[in-house]
């Protein structure tokens, strides 16, 4: 926090006026020493609760000397949530957003010569809207600047110095830019890449190998490392005495018993570099100080080891490695210099695991903490549900957060004990930085009023999981692994934290009837996210879900638009499914193929959703008023509790009658072993066949015996 030498008078704001005197502050800090109107640079940590996001501030330095005042009024007005009438208070983080976009305006204002804002004319506003176009600037970006500008003239009620002098909508003449915060529908849709299938199998294999397999090698030479690294050398400097002598010969002896070469020294020069072995690691494992392993006492036993056992390619640590790939192990050792890596990654598999199976948000993810699961048991005291519980952000009332609850798996449950294994019980966050991180140390600290961040922030992640997609391929590469992560269209993937939402909605929408690494079925964990998701209703993953279901609803419609096969709709609704589709086919016009944009098909699902569901045994033209799963609901049939052969909105198609006479069919082997089958269970089997016979027969489908449906 810095204040100006010479500062310029504002008639209607104090200097002394603080910055956050109506914003919650994080806890810990002290409004009376935050930022206040007069300083140059307001730190905005005290207002950020997100333990993840960036260390930000606003600096007014940045910005051309005659647009400073009016720049302070305007951000002072935003951070104190003194808004004109119909606008919402925005949270800091935004509205450091906003700062740039003012910046970039004010600069190229600055070099256009303008000197004040009020000189700002119709073709200035208009040259600017240009440049944004010339420079090739999404739509999205375009509208967020231009929207950030126009805050200037929003806001100049609450401005003591001279704002613009007309509104900058009358001359862009863009109602996507007239809203400050929300902009264009189309900007407002899911621009998320989900991650492509041949990406997220081999990626998912291999974060579940880490967590579920290479974590004890990783957590046991972990505790190895920081007892070696923290346990001090039981004397001091010197020559060293017969005690030293023989904890170095202990040392030794177990390179001598389990057949290990002296690890390498990798640093230049410095004690030991006659022979190369690393003489600091050995002074580590025998408590003793470095200067001790060359006196007259230690020496020649490294000499005699030296020339007994050779060195090694590296510093390994004396971790047994028991985890296997292919029957070997899955490394030979763990080295003592890239221990910090191994972590990290193992660290980043826990969050592709959590992310991906959870359906939480980076910020959610971040904010989970020691304790966070919780495991209801049956009776008998086996695990029936997993629920974790974090903190929800987008789309709460209050910057603070709200506390959230998924339902998850075991997956996911034994990832977060990895997490909880990694840290010390002092650290209550599960993704602050690991004990054994060059930056450990410093997380904790406290300067200047200013919690260091002790948690990575999404860049930092983006980051690790750029490196954990490389280290794999390298991995495979190194040995021979057919079982890579490809490329795709030649180049490396680019994973980033928002893809793994956006992909398991896409996963839970299309119900694919394949499995996460031979064991977690997507319907069943569909199931599981839908029954037990506890987040507030502006957590946004069912919103989601829904539109990755319309979507695939549309794609299907298309196919059956698009059937050789026209009016082959069978069941009490065939011909109101027949009229729909023909309505949907006029007004999205497929001319004889289905839309491949799925920004054009979920607009157009969105406007003329003929409210037609595809499903496994019926496809359902859903009428709330006759409805059974949901009667009087508008918002769609439930699938599950579908009753197909008594709802009149039930329609078939050429795929829905073969899974009725294959179920027909399963229902007749069961009953030829009738034998094996309890009276009651076998009484029930025989009605249900004659319900459904008798319901294939009226929608004239016809049913086959046994032998010749097999055949």
């Amino acid at each position: 926090m810095t204040t100006s030498a010479a500062r310029t008078l504002f008639p209607g704001i104090p200097h002394d006026a603080l910055v956050f005197a109506n914003q919650p502050l994080v806890a810990g800090y002290v409004l009376e020493s935050t930022a206040r109107f007069g300083d140059d640079k307001w730190d905005l940590s005290p207002v950020l609760h997100q333990r993840h996001q960036h260390v930000l501030s606003i600096d007014f330095t940045t910005l051309p000397i005659q647009f400073r005042a009016v720049t302070k009024e305007l951000f002072f007005a935003l951070l104190t949530n003194d808004h004109p009438q119909n606008l919402e208070p925005v949270r800091p983080v935004t509205i450091r957003g906003h700062f740039s976009k003012v910046k970039d305006f004010l600069v190229w204002a600055d070099q256009r010569g303008i000197t004040a804002l009020p000189a700002v004319t119709a073709e200035d506003l208009e040259a600017y809207s240009q440049r944004l176009i010339d420079l090739r600037n999404t739509r999205h970006d375009r509208t967020a600047k231009l929207g950030a500008v126009r805050l200037l003239w929003g806001y100049r009620t609450k401005l003591f110095t001279p704002t613009l002098s007309l509104d900058p909508i009358t001359v862009w003449a863009d109602p996507s830019s007239a809203a400050v915060r929300k902009i264009s529908s189309r900007a407002r849709e899911n621009r998320t890449h989900r991650i492509p299938e041949q990406i997220l199998a081999p990626l998912l294999t291999w974060a579940l190998r880490w967590t579920e397999e290479f974590a004890d090698d990783v957590l046991r030479a972990q505790e190895e490392y920081l007892q070696l690294r923290d346990s001090p050398p039981l004397a001091g400097r010197g020559s060293g005495h017969t005690g030293h002598r023989d904890r170095l010969d202990e040392v030794l002896d177990h390179y001598r018993t389990t057949g290990r070469p002296l690890p390498l020294r990798t640093y230049a020069g410095g004690l030991g570099s006659r022979l190369g072995v690393n003489v600091h690691f050995l002074a580590r494992k025998a408590r003793v100080h470095p200067s001790t392993m060359v006196g007259e006492l230690c020496w020649p036993l490294v000499e005699e080891a030296f020339d007994e056992f050779g060195l090694d390619d590296a510093t390994y640590l004396h971790t047994p490695i028991r985890a296997k790939l292919d029957g070997h192990p899955w490394v030979k050792a763990i080295d003592y210099n890239n221990i910090e890596m191994y972590v990290r990654l193992l660290q980043t598999a826990a969050y592709i695991v959590i992310a991906f199976l959870s359906g939480m948000r980076d910020s959610e993810v971040k904010h989970m903490k020691r304790g966070c699961v919780n495991v209801w048991r049956d009776e008998d005291g086996r695990a029936v549900r997993h629920r974790v519980t974090s903190q929800a952000f987008k789309g709460e009332d209050t910057p603070l957060g709200v506390e959230a609850t998924w339902i998850v798996n075991a997956t996911v449950a034994r990832a977060v004990d990895v997490l909880e294994r990694m840290h010390s019980e002092a650290h209550n966050l599960l993704f602050t930085l690991p004990a054994v991180s060059r930056g450990y140390k410093r997380s904790g600290e406290i300067s200047t009023n200013r919690p260091a961040p002790t948690v990575k922030n999404s860049t930092v992640t983006n980051r690790d999981l750029t490196e954990f997609l490389q280290w794999v391929n390298q991995y495979c590469a190194d040995h021979g692994r057919d079982d890579r992560i490809p490329d795709v269209n030649g180049q490396e993937w680019r994973l980033q934290t928002r893809q793994f939402r956006r992909t398991l909605a896409w996963f839970i929408a299309r119900q694919p009837g394949g499995t996460i690494a031979g064991a977690i079925q997507y319907r069943h964990h569909s199931v599981q996210m839908f029954e037990g998701y506890a987040g507030t209703s502006s957590s946004g993953f069912r919103h989601e879900v829904e539109a990755e279901q319309a979507l695939a609803r549309g794609e299907k419609l298309g196919d059956l638009i698009l059937s050789p096969a026209p009016g082959q709709l069978a069941g009490p609704a065939a011909a109101e499914a027949e009229s729909r589709l023909s309505a949907f086919e006029n007004d999205v016009q497929f001319l004889g193929k289905v839309i491949a944009d799925e920004k054009r098909l979920a607009r157009h699902m969105r406007r003329h959703d003929p409210h037609i569901y595809p499903g496994e045994f019926v496809t359902c033209v859903y009428n709330a008023d006759r409805a059974l799963c949901r009667r009087g609901d508008d918002d769609g049939p439930s699938l599950p509790d579908c009753q197909p052969l008594k709802c009149r909105n039930v329609a078939l198609t050429a795929e829905n009658a073969n899974a009725f006479l294959a179920w027909l069919q399963r229902m007749e082997n069961a009953l030829a072993n009738g034998v094996l089958l309890a009276p009651y269970l076998r009484d029930r089997m025989e009605q249900r066949r004659t319900e459904l016979t008798d319901f294939l027969n009226a929608n004239n489908i016809p049913t086959t015996t046994t032998q010749e449906t097999e055949r």
